[in-house]
């Protein structure tokens, strides 16, 4: 059966295990050490990572998870990337649309185009998981480092238009710090208050708040509601200013946040 697991990494990060009959795929291995000991200990074997993006702290493990694959005298990684120049570590580099085959765990993966926190983000989705990188977090969505608000307000429209069921993997423990600014900008969101409530519980035990779900997202990210008129005029009172379309309350959520 398909299991899906966090790897804790560095301060926050998260780096997902796909498992299923001791096979496993892990998604932005940052850090080869905390992989390395999971699969050991679980007795998995390495099959592939997937990456959605480049910064370091997604690919900067991958270069000793090859080794050490070749150490153990085990078979070449499947290393799924972007289709961009810089990831000359890739045996599979992909588009939106395309279909990854995971195929020692029997599943497969659709690939989505997601620009604004780098040009090249990609996050992969089949009917019960998306995993999102550093674009869609729980309640939040990240920053934009190389795209714009009009590409990132283009993305959530289509995780939108997401089956409400499938759970969302994302790379970081935001939700704490997501939701504090989710309140401030939508403060007569009840759904937000009774997931604040619940979120402060899981980090005051250590559990993590991810995966979350699209059923969830919708009703509790501001940057899924875009299209809300009481957030919209939420916006306009903070930033005393007038917002025609959803990208534009997208950017100056995108805006306050940045400032928050």
């Amino acid at each position: 059966m398909l299991q899906i697991s966090p790897i804790l990494a560095f301060d926050d990060n998260y780096i997902w295990c796909i498992e299923n009959n001791q096979n496993a795929y892990v998604v932005d291995p940052g850090d080869a050490s905390p992989v390395m000991q999971y699969l050991e200990e679980k007795q998995l074997s390495l099959k592939g990572i997937l990456v959605t993006h480049h910064h370091p702290d997604h690919i900067g493990g991958i270069k000793a998870l090859m080794q050490w694959q070749a150490a153990n005298k085990q078979p070449e990684l499947h290393i799924v990337t972007p289709d961009t120049e810089r990831y000359v570590f890739a045996t599979q580099k992909v588009n939106d649309g395309d279909v990854v085959e995971l195929k020692d765990l029997t599943t497969s993966l659709k690939v989505m185009q997601v620009p604004g926190h780098t040009l090249d983000h990609i996050a992969y989705v089949n009917d019960s998981a998306l995993f999102s990188g550093d674009t869609l977090f729980s309640g939040g969505c990240g920053r934009l480092f190389e795209g714009d608000a009009k590409q990132m307000q283009s993305n959530f429209a289509r995780f939108n238009a997401l089956s409400d069921d499938i759970k969302v993997y994302c790379a970081h423990e935001y939700t704490a710090a997501n939701m504090a600014f989710a309140k401030a900008v939508w403060p007569q969101n009840a759904a937000i208050d009774d997931y604040l409530d619940w979120v402060a519980s899981q980090r005051q035990q250590e559990i993590p708040t991810i995966p979350s779900n699209i059923a969830l997202e919708k009703k509790i990210n501001p940057f899924m509601n875009a299209h809300s008129n009481e957030l919209k005029k939420n916006v306009e009172q903070h930033f005393n200013n007038s917002y025609t379309s959803p990208t534009d309350v997208f950017a100056a959520l995108r805006q306050w946040k940045d400032t928050f």
